[in-house]
């Protein structure tokens, strides 16, 4: 049985509504029966095949070739399967995702991540802004399961993050781990100002030195047994391969934001 692949017959004008191609909505259904489907587009429907060529037949497999960041809301609420994008994705990529994996071979649009509860999004290339946060109006962003990032990752990556795992092995954007909750997220590159800004909890784990504010406090450097558990967790979710920065378990840690009251902490590598 061969992947559903949905290829992008031309390039968009305006951004479509992939929400409906999902494992759990597709499950069932023919490649003739999705072909009819209805997705919105701007201000009106179009069906599937006029925007994309439909072959295959395993849902819980779906493949989107010639993709664009045209294309929002891509495995928006799975909870099954696995979805391959080749090329760029939109927006809310994963957003409401509660299982499964999406892997972007591209680049990836704001919101990714947004209110995710399980499963795996991989991204190869870079982030926009609001990676793992929340939503205007959400309390919270990210619940669980993890998303790498090879690439870079734009501002406020990790905002109202709640738990789960965030690996972003390039620079990440201002306001990185702003709001924090809880949750892991380690940046390989360099960070913008306003670091763990409003920080509660959860840990960020830094590579460089980030511009921190007044109201975190220096707890000075610490060997930490538990980071060598924490590479291996990186190692297994295939993203960050191996330690990043010098690879050892010796950090500076920072506790804060104590403007917030905050608990939480920013280990950074020395």
């Amino acid at each position: 049985m061969s992947a559903l692949t949905l290829s992008l017959r031309t390039l968009m004008a305006q951004t479509i509504d992939m929400s409906p191609l999902t494992p759990d909505l597709l499950n069932g259904k023919s490649a003739q029966e999705i072909a009819v489907m209805e997705l919105v587009t701007g201000n009106r429907k179009v069906k599937v095949a006029d925007v994309f060529e439909v072959a295959g037949s395993d849902t819980t497999n779906i493949v989107i070739r010639n993709a664009t960041n045209k294309l929002n809301r891509i495995g928006q609420g799975m909870s099954v399967g696995a979805i391959t994008v080749e090329g760029d994705a939109g927006a809310y990529v994963g957003i409401g995702m509660q299982n499964g994996r999406i892997l972007v071979a591209g680049n990836a649009g704001a919101w990714t991540g947004s209110g995710m509860a399980g499963g795996e999004i991989q991204v190869k290339g870079n982030a926009g802004d609001f990676l793992g946060a929340a939503i205007p109006g959400d309390k919270q962003g990210m619940v669980g399961g993890s998303i790498v990032v090879e690439g870079n990752a734009g501002d406020r990556a990790g905002d109202h993050m709640r738990r789960g795992m965030l690996l972003i092995a390039g620079d990440a954007g201002d306001y990185c781990g702003s709001r924090m909750l809880a949750g892991t997220l380690a940046v390989r590159g360099k960070t913008g100002a306003g670091v763990g800004l409003g920080l509660k909890r959860g840990t960020l784990l830094l590579a460089h030195p980030p511009k921190l504010s007044a109201t975190f406090n220096d707890c000075g450097t610490h060997n930490l047994s538990f980071l060598t558990l924490l590479h291996r967790q990186f190692r297994a979710t295939g993203g960050l391969k191996g330690q990043f920065a010098h690879g050892g378990d010796r950090v500076r840690r920072f506790m804060g934001d104590l403007a917030n009251d905050g608990k939480g902490e920013v280990l950074v590598y020395v």
